[in-house]
C-alpha cells in the first residue's frame, strides 16, 4: 500500500510540473510573436491600421481554437489534446515570419491564433484536472508562469534582434524548440478518461477521497442533469469578460495614461505597465494560498474590489506616483480573479470541463480584445483617465456577484493531506 500511495503522489507532481511547462511554453510562444511584430510589419510593408486589423484576425483565430479545443479535450482527453495543441501553436509560429504580403500574414496569424486558442483552453482544462486531483487550489500559480514565458520571450527576442536574426529565423527556431518541448512532457499529463471525471489509481487510499463529493464533485440530481448548469457557466463567462477587459485596458493604455494625461517622461511612463505586471505576477503566485484559506469567492470578491479601488485612484489621481500605486493595486487585485473563474468552470462538471472552460476563456478573450477598443472609443467623449471608471464599474459588478463561484461548483474542493508513509511495526 505504501508503494502505491507514493506512485500516485509522484504522478500528480509530475502532471503538475508538466502543466507548468505548457503554461510557460504558451507565454513564450506568444511573447516571441509580440516582440517580432515591428520587424514583421516592416518586412510585409503594412500600415499601423492594417496591422491592427490583422491582430483582430489573430484574435478571431484564437476564439475559434478555444471553442474547438474544449470539445476535443472532453472527447479525447487532455493528455492527447494538450501536446497536440502545443505542437500546432509552436509550428504555426514561423508562419508570420515567412509572410511577405498582408494576405500571407493574415493566413499565418489565423493558424497561429487557432493554435494559441487550442493550447490555452486545453492546458487550462488539464490544470483543472490537476487541481481536482490535488484537492486544493493550484490554478493561479499556473497563470503566473504564463507571465514568466513572456519574460523569457522578451530576453530571447531582444538577443536575437540584436544579433541581426530575421523574423523567419527567430520565429522558426523558437517554433522548432517549442514543438519538441510540447511533446516531451506529454507522458506526464493525467490520463483523463474522455467524458468522465479524472480518476486516480483505484488501489490508492487517496483515490476515494478525490472521487468523493467532499473533493468538490457533486452527484447528478434526480432529474439526471449535470451540476454545471449552462446559465451559471455563462455568468462565469460574463465575469471573465469583465475581468479580462480590465486586463486589456492595463496592457494597452497604462503607459499612455501616464505619458499623455500626467505628462510623465517616456522612461517613467513605462513603469505604469511594469508595476501592474509585477503585482499581477506576484499576486498569482500567492492567490492559491489565499484561495485555499478563504475560498475562491473571497479571492474574486476582494480582489475585484481592490482592483476597482486601484483603477479609480488612477482615474482621479493628479500625481504620477499615486497613479503608479493605483496601477500596482489594480494588478494585485486582478491577479487572482480570472484563474478562479476558469477553475470554477472546470469544476462545475468534470465530464464537460473542457467545454465549460472554453466558454469562459473564449468570452473572456473577447473582453481582452474589446477592452482597448472600447476605451479608445470613449476617449472621443471624455479624457483618457476618466474612461478608466468603466473598468472600475465592471469590477464593482464582479465584487457584487462573486458568490457565483460557490453556486457554480456546489462547494469548493477541500484540502487533501499529503500521503504519509505507512509505519511498520
Amino acid at each position: 500500500m505504501f508503494v502505491t500511495v507514493v506512485c500516485v503522489s509522484s504522478s500528480l507532481r509530475a502532471a503538475r510540473a508538466a502543466t507548468f511547462v505548457y503554461f510557460v511554453l504558451n507565454g513564450t510562444l506568444m511573447g516571441m510573436w509580440l516582440v517580432q511584430i515591428p520587424a514583421v510589419k516592416q518586412r510585409v510593408g503594412i500600415s499601423d491600421a492594417t496591422l491592427g486589423s490583422l491582430l483582430v484576425v489573430l484574435g478571431l483565430g484564437a476564439f475559434v481554437g478555444m471553442r474547438v479545443a474544449g470539445r476535443l479535450a472532453d472527447r479525447f482527453g487532455t493528455r492527447v489534446v494538450v501536446p497536440a495543441a502545443g505542437a500546432l501553436c509552436a509550428a504555426a509560429l514561423v508562419l508570420p515570419g515567412l509572410a511577405r504580403d498582408p494576405w500571407a500574414l493574415a493566413g499565418g496569424l489565423v493558424v497561429l491564433g487557432i493554435g494559441n486558442g487550442c493550447l490555452d483552453v486545453s492546458m487550462n482544462t488539464h490544470a483543472v484536472h490537476v487541481e481536482k486531483a490535488y484537492g486544493r487550489p493550484v490554478m493561479s500559480a499556473f497563470h503566473a508562469t504564463f507571465s514568466v514565458g513572456g519574460v523569457i520571450a522578451a530576453i530571447v527576442g531582444a538577443r536575437a534582434t540584436g544579433a541581426g536574426a530575421s523574423p523567419a529565423t527567430t520565429l522558426g527556431a523558437a517554433g522548432a524548440a517549442g514543438v519538441v518541448i510540447a511533446l516531451l512532457p506529454a507522458r506526464s499529463l493525467l490520463a483523463t478518461a474522455p467524458t468522465s471525471p479524472v480518476t486516480a489509481e483505484p488501489t490508492s487510499p487517496v483515490t476515494a477521497e478525490l472521487a468523493s463529493p467532499a473533493a468538490g464533485e457533486l452527484p447528478a440530481d434526480d432529474g439526471g442533469k449535470r451540476p454545471g448548469a449552462p446559465a451559471r457557466i455563462w455568468v462565469l463567462a460574463a465575469l471573465a469578460l469583465m475581468c479580462m477587459l480590465c486586463e486589456g485596458v492595463a496592457n494597452d493604455w497604462s503607459t499612455l495614461d501616464l505619458k499623455t494625461v500626467l505628462g510623465a517622461p517616456a522612461s517613467t511612463a513605462t513603469f505604469a505597465y511594469g508595476t501592474y505586471a509585477v503585482t499581477m505576477t506576484a499576486g498569482r503566485l500567492l492567490a492559491d494560498r489565499v484561495s485555499r484559506r478563504f475560498g475562491s469567492a473571497a479571492v474574486l470578491r476582494y480582489g475585484a474590489a481592490a482592483g476597482a479601488v486601484g483603477i479609480t485612484v488612477v482615474a482621479l489621481s493628479p500625481w504620477i506616483w499615486t497613479a503608479l500605486a493605483g496601477w500596482a493595486l489594480f494588478g494585485l487585485g486582478l491577479s487572482g480573479c480570472v484563474p478562479q473563474l476558469f477553475s470554477a468552470a472546470g469544476h462545475a462538471d468534470p465530464a464537460a470541463a473542457g467545454t465549460n472552460v472554453s466558454r469562459v476563456a473564449s468570452l473572456g478573450y473577447l473582453g481582452m480584445l474589446a477592452g482597448p477598443a472600447v476605451i479608445g472609443w470613449m476617449t472621443r467623449l471624455t479624457a483618457l483617465n476618466h474612461t478608466f471608471l468603466l473598468p472600475a464599474l465592471l469590477l464593482a459588478v464582479a465584487t457584487a456577484t462573486a458568490g457565483i463561484l460557490r453556486s457554480a461548483t456546489g462547494r469548493e474542493p477541500e484540502p487533501v493531506p499529503e500521503p504519509q508513509p505507512v509505519q511498520r511495526a
